[in-house]
């Protein structure tokens, strides 16, 4: 579980990619102390194994899911990447709920300066957008933001300072891909509205399970 708090910008040194799977090295500092095989590392919001640990970087294995689903697969050597360690039970909780299971590719449809932040607007697939909502949380290469407006294919978020020194959003470019993860929460909220369950046995049909909206609302959802 993870924070979408990234700690550090680590530099990609090796990629090995396989018909199915691969390899992936990454050069960093801060996320190894601590750290062990078989921990794990987020990796531009990627939840990766830590399976190699060298004196300035980690190694993890990466499956074809992975490759499919994540711009991963698009890395090339020196590119960099952000990187957040599994959250400590007794860590502060400064982001949301972050799982690292990607949901699926967006792309950077814009960047505009606005005083001293950034928009950022993200072209994204309809099937992801279902569930990014205004004010809702959404995490872009593991970083934990906040949906300042949604379109009808795209959303976009402002980006602080500090956020865009710390992580690489602002230094992609108009046309890159970026990872993205929904809320959690939306994702287990859209499962209850779509479960119904038997109305009689004898009968086989069915019927709504009775969660709305408005009640989910109404018990503080």
């Amino acid at each position: 579980m993870f924070t979408g708090i990234v700690e550090e910008i680590g530099s990609v040194r090796h990629v090995i990619s396989g018909a199915v799977s691969g390899e992936i090295r990454i050069g960093a500092k801060k996320v190894l102390q601590g750290t062990q095989i078989g921990d794990s590392i987020a990796v531009n919001g990627v939840c990766l194994t830590v399976t190699g640990m060298f004196q300035d970087g980690f190694a993890a294995d990466v499956m074809p899911e992975t490759l499919r689903r994540t711009n991963l697969g698009m890395l090339g050597c020196g590119e960099a990447v952000n990187l957040e360690r599994a959250m400590a039970a007794d860590g502060r909780f400064g982001g949301h709920i972050v799982s690292g299971h990607i949901d699926g590719v967006g792309e950077l449809q814009e960047k505009r300066p606005e005083g001293n932040a950034f928009w950022v607007t993200v072209k994204t697939p309809k099937e992801l957008l279902r569930l990014i909502v205004e004010k809702g949380s959404i995490a872009i290469d593991g970083i934990s933001l906040t949906v300042a407006g949604v379109g009808e294919d795209n959303f976009k978020v402002s980006v602080i300072p500090h956020t865009g020194e710390e992580t690489i959003l602002l230094r992609k470019k108009v046309g890159d891909k970026v990872n993205l993860e929904n809320d959690i929460v939306g994702k287990y909220v859209e499962r209850l509205l779509q479960f119904s369950v038997p109305k009689d046995s004898t009968e086989g049909t069915k019927k709504e399970s009775g969660i709305t909206m408005e009640f989910l609302a109404e018990h503080g959802f």
